[in-house]
């Protein structure tokens, strides 16, 4: 009976110790990890609407996730270069910057609510305006996003030298609002005349800062690849392949609708090569107006 009792205990000790996180976990696997993200809103926002995900995260893995909105896009890049961010969300063009820099590694990228794998460049003025085309904004204020930024800095820009247009000569004042919710905000109080956004962040704000109404859509862009999950390359194999199956698994209705995504699939560093061109194409049209 003795030998019962002493087997029971430690059959009950090992139970406990298979369900407790540290346990559920490969050796080497942290006991938190921070997922960062570019701020393309405010950060109360961001935390709202990242807030099921995360919690989600953290049952998944077992082990603490932090939350972390950088104040710029390259704050997220710096974070992961010095190991401060293990798991981040970015933009595709940032995301090419963090690979070079930075060791990230895009495991997962998002789906649109529509299915598709990818998203789209706006640019957009105030309705009532009288700003319907591009060629009305001449001479009046604009405001890009992020340096970082894919569709408020890389794509607008790109499409302004096809265009044969310096914005630097072409508007009357540039400024980078440093988010899309910036951006949009400005142009709905009339602080800006255009800004360049995309149909994801734009449709994340509808009902609760906007409305589809206060705005022209003017221009929108060819498809841009979706935006990534990105992990570092140097975290254990086996933490990233269960972060990579801890977002494909999120289906939370409620947190993929503030999200604006019907969730996501696995992604890798080669559908960022169509943005790397961009890049290349981006560098060589500035060095050709020089």
């Amino acid at each position: 009976m003795k030998n019962l009792f002493v087997l029971l205990m430690v059959v009950g000790a090992m139970l406990a110790l298979s369900l407790s996180p540290a346990f559920g976990t490969d050796q080497g696997w942290p006991e938190e990890i921070t997922f960062g993200v570019i701020p393309v809103a405010s950060s109360r926002n961001m935390s709202d609407s990242f807030g099921a995900l995360v919690n989600h995260l953290h049952k998944q893995l077992g082990i603490k996730v932090k939350f972390q909105v950088a104040g710029d896009y390259a704050g997220v890049i710096i974070a992961m270069q010095h190991k401060h961010v293990d798991v981040a969300y970015f933009g595709p063009k940032s995301y090419c910057e963090a690979a070079k820099r930075s060791g990230a590694e895009a495991v997962a990228i998002e789906v649109s609510q529509d299915g598709t794998a990818g998203y789209y460049g706006y640019i957009i003025t105030k309705k009532g305006s009288g700003l319907k085309a591009l060629a009305s904004l001449k001479g009046k204020t604009w405001a890009f996003t992020d340096p970082n930024s894919t569709s408020g800095t890389l794509v607008p820009t790109v499409y302004f030298s096809e265009q044969g247009i310096d914005p630097q000569k072409y508007f009357s004042r540039v400024i980078y609002s440093g988010s899309h919710e910036a951006s949009i905000l400005a142009v709905k109080s009339g602080k800006v005349d255009g800004a360049s956004t995309n149909n994801l962040d734009f449709e994340r704000g509808l009902g609760r800062q906007w409305q589809k109404d206060d705005f022209n859509i003017i221009w929108k862009s060819k498809l841009i690849p979706a935006s990534p999950i990105a992990v570092r390359k140097d975290l254990p194999v086996s933490l990233k392949t269960a972060i990579k199956d801890a977002f494909v698994s999120f289906k939370d209705k409620d947190g993929l609708e503030k999200l604006k995504i019907s969730g996501y699939i696995p992604g890798n560093d080669a559908m960022y090569d169509g943005v790397r061109k961009l890049i290349l194409l981006k560098e060589q049209l500035k060095n050709k107006d020089k």
